[in-house]
Parts: C-alpha cells; sequence; structure tokens
C-alpha cells in the first residue's frame, strides 16, 4: 500500500477503536435498540445523500437481494450483541474481544474461502491473539458476573462478525462498496426498531450534547465516513493489507477508554493487550 493509503487507514483503525467509548456515552441515555436504529437510520440517511451529491448509483438488481439480505441479518445480530454486551462490559474489555475478529475470520476462512489455509506461523498468531483474552477472563473474576455476561456476548458478537466479514468477503466483488455498506443496515433498521420496542426498557432515558455527540460520532464519523472508506480500501487493496493495520484497534479503544472514561488500566488488560497486538502481527506478517 502507498504511503498516504497507509496512513488513512491507521486513522480508521483509530476511529473504530475509539467508537465503542462513543456507544458507551449514548447508551447511558439510550436504550440498546433504540441506540442502534437511530445510530444506523442518520447513517442511512447521510449516506444516501452523499451518493446522490456524487451521483453514486444505489440500484440493485433482484440477484441482488438475498444476499444483502443474509449479510443484513449476520449485521444485525452482530450489532446487537456487540452493543448488549458493551452495556455490561467496559470499553477496555469489549474492544479487546472484539479484537479476536481477526483471528475468528481466519479460522473461517480456511474452511469457506478457497485457497486461504491456516499456516503453521498463522497458528501461532490465533494461538497468542486468544491466550489474551483468556487472560481477561481471570480479571473477569474480580468483577461482577455482569461483566463475565457481557465480555462472553461481545465474544458470540465478533463470531457473528466474522461470520459477516467472510460472506462480504464472497460477493464483494458484486457489489460496490456503496451499496455493501448502506444496504445491510438499512435493512437492519425496522429490525432494530422492533426490538426496541419489545426490550428497551426504556427507549430514551435523558439526551443532553454528550449523548448526541455520541451519536453523532457513531452515525457519521465511524459508520457513514468510516464505513464507505473501508470498503473503499478493502476493493483497491484487499483484506490482508487492511488488516495488518487492526492492531491499532485494541490501542486505541483502551487508549481512549482509560482516557475518556477513567477506565482502570490493570496488568491483565496490559498483557492482554500485548498477547493480541503480538497475534495480530504475527498472523499477518
Amino acid at each position: 500500500m502507498p504511503l498516504k493509503a497507509s496512513v488513512f487507514t491507521a486513522f480508521l483503525c483509530i476511529i473504530f477503536g475509539a467508537n465503542a467509548v462513543a456507544i458507551k456515552f449514548s447508551l447511558a441515555g439510550l436504550g440498546t435498540f433504540t441506540n442502534l436504529g437511530l445510530r444506523f437510520s442518520i447513517a442511512g440517511v447521510f449516506i444516501f445523500l452523499w451518493a446522490k451529491y456524487n451521483k453514486k448509483s444505489l440500484k440493485i438488481k433482484k440477484q441482488q437481494i438475498l444476499p444483502l439480505l443474509l449479510l443484513s441479518s449476520f449485521f444485525l445480530i452482530q450489532s446487537s450483541l456487540f452493543y448488549m454486551g458493551l452495556s455490561k462490559t467496559s470499553v477496555s474489555h469489549g474492544t479487546l474481544i472484539a479484537n479476536l475478529l481477526p483471528f475468528f475470520v481466519l479460522v473461517l476462512a480456511h474452511y469457506f474461502i478457497p485457497g486461504d489455509n491456516i499456516t503453521l506461523k498463522k497458528g501461532l498468531g490465533v494461538t497468542i491473539g486468544f491466550l489474551g483474552i483468556v487472560v481477561l477472563f481471570f480479571e473477569a473474576d474480580q468483577v461482577s458476573g455482569d461483566f463475565m455476561i457481557g465480555d462472553l456476548i461481545i465474544l458470540l458478537a465478533v463470531f457473528f462478525w466474522a461470520l459477516n466479514a467472510i460472506y462480504a468477503k464472497k460477493i464483494i466483488l458484486n457489489f460496490s462498496s456503496l451499496q455493501i455498506t448502506f444496504y445491510p443496515m438499512v435493512f437492519a433498521i425496522p429490525s432494530f426498531f422492533i426490538l426496541a420496542c419489545f426490550f428497551d426498557t426504556q427507549m430514551i432515558k435523558t439526551i443532553d450534547t454528550t449523548i448526541l455527540g455520541a451519536l453523532f460520532y457513531q452515525s457519521f464519523i465511524a459508520t457513514t465516513f468510516g464505513f464507505v472508506a473501508w470498503n473503499i480500501l478493502l476493493r483497491k487493496f484487499g483484506t490482508t493489507s487492511l488488516f495488518s493495520f487492526v492492531f491499532l484497534l485494541p490501542l486505541a479503544g483502551v487508549f481512549f477508554g482509560v482516557l475518556l472514561l477513567d477506565e482502570p488500566l490493570t496488568h491483565h488488560i496490559l498483557i492482554s493487550i500485548t498477547l493480541i497486538v503480538s497475534g495480530i502481527i504475527i498472523v499477518n506478517k
């Protein structure tokens, strides 16, 4: 990748890493599914307006609907589980567990993507990365049961996120970056609001500038700008090149969690960061 593209990819990873902090802020005032519905409704409007302004077509063919609906289902499950888990655990834990994604993708790709096999070095990287998460669960003995449950829910969310990534990788050449960003979230929006009516004890608890700012960050910065830019880079440079930068995600997530939410930087978290980042680097090297 050229230097400019590399720097921009690193910047996107920092944006994505910080998004967990924005989610945590907004969950203080919005129900889990209400937050998701609002986030992706706002993002959908931004993306639609951006497409119209740049004269980008959003039209899809009949045969494209079913793959997009399946992708949307994965998206709905992964997003719901991640927000539910993050409402119970810390940003540091949530971000670190979310960074098992490259390892889940690697294992699933071995079975579902022809020629994308696990080598000895990749296997070593996966093992080291998973050990980083095991360290976190040892720390969970020191906190509440909800904390442990939140960690496990996020772990399940990451599995579905990996399924999403694998399926997207298989079909992405048949879609534009805009289509594969826009339609999964738009198809999921009605389900988010239906779930909000049944499962959010309070859809809107309180609204202030912090919550609105956090919602804007999720909707525009991380989703509209981030997802579109990431998918454009994905089509141009491929999965391997982009995923070599994802070691920045856990660093950014923990850094902003400590800085903005006063979360503790424990020995377990430092060891976990070291193992996960080492595993990601080994896998991508």
